[in-house]
């Protein structure tokens, strides 16, 4: 039987082009080799850190506020959007305040997009649709549903090639956020498990460090990082370096701000405090 080293933690990898730039400087910065990393979608990757099969890495925000008892969050580094996020979108063939009883596709189960999106179309829109999940196929769902909800990738391609090609609004969740509230919206924060910390607490600063250098590299060289995902990617380099700037990947006082008013107008009390891991501490 193999025995795990602690010193190559497993850390989670979403395999969306928005996590990209936190990743991409790991290999020039030569951390990746010090890295077990796990691919998955979102709302898997959450799964496995709770059960132990992870040791850090991306939670969705809806994930960490209902397991912040097992986790720490680390500080400065989150996937969000201060403003547009570009792929958290609302793809409609009618006007939102229209959609009250009327079929929406969930075209994934990232919790907390699909949370944001009830959530301003209840309290903004006044609307309660008939909500029902199913793969992100925008083509698809509409010959289904009044509008759907896509993130991620799925959401880039609906908003930049499918809905205009269709006629269709997208509708960018983090632009309607900050209309509401003024806030930056916070999709996923980095973790670690509270027990792997409390046992290897040098290697969690160390891989914490890792990915705010490899974040900071990325978005100096964000030409580069485009061009190179536009090579495998049906996106040009310029929509791509426009995507990563649009992003926000930090976790200072008005991100965490907002995250505590998402948890607020959602009634999650467990969400109004996120505990950040000390990155200063001696380890």
């Amino acid at each position: 039987m193999t025995t795990h080293h602690p010193s190559r933690p497993r850390v989670g990898h979403i395999q969306f082009l928005n996590c990209l730039p936190l990743y991409w400087g790991l290999a020039r910065t030569g951390t990746l080799l010090d890295l077990d990393l796990v691919k998955d979608t979102p709302e898997r990757l959450g799964e496995r850190l709770v059960a132990g099969e992870l040791d850090m890495g991306p939670v969705s925000l809806m994930d960490f506020f209902a397991h912040s008892d097992e986790l720490v969050a680390f500080p400065d580094i989150a996937v969000g959007c201060d403003g547009p996020v570009m792929s958290c979108v609302i793809v409609s063939q009618s006007p939102l305040e229209r959609l009250d009883g009327a079929r929406v596709a969930l075209g994934s189960t990232s919790r907390t997009s699909v949370r944001l999106a009830r959530l301003l179309l209840a309290e903004r829109y006044g609307v309660t649709p008939d909500y029902y999940t199913c793969p992100p196929d925008l083509g698809l769902m509409m010959q289904e549903a009044e509008a759907a909800v896509l993130i991620g990738d799925a959401a880039l391609r609906a908003s930049l090639h499918d809905a205009p090609r269709l006629g269709l609004a997208v509708h960018d969740l983090g632009a309607m956020w900050h209309e509401w509230t003024g806030l930056p919206f916070v999709f996923a924060v980095w973790c670690v498990r509270r027990d792997y910390l409390a046992r290897h607490p040098e290697v969690v600063r160390e891989v914490h460090r890792a990915f705010l250098a490899s974040r900071d590299l990325s978005l100096t060289e964000v030409g580069k990082v485009a061009e190179q995902a536009a090579r495998w990617e049906d996106f040009d380099a310029s929509v791509l370096e426009r995507y990563f700037t649009t992003l926000d990947f930090r976790l200072g006082e008005r991100q965490l701000a907002g995250a505590a008013e998402f948890a607020r107008r959602i009634g999650r009390a467990d969400g109004a405090g996120v505990e950040l891991l000390d990155a200063s501490g001696p380890g």
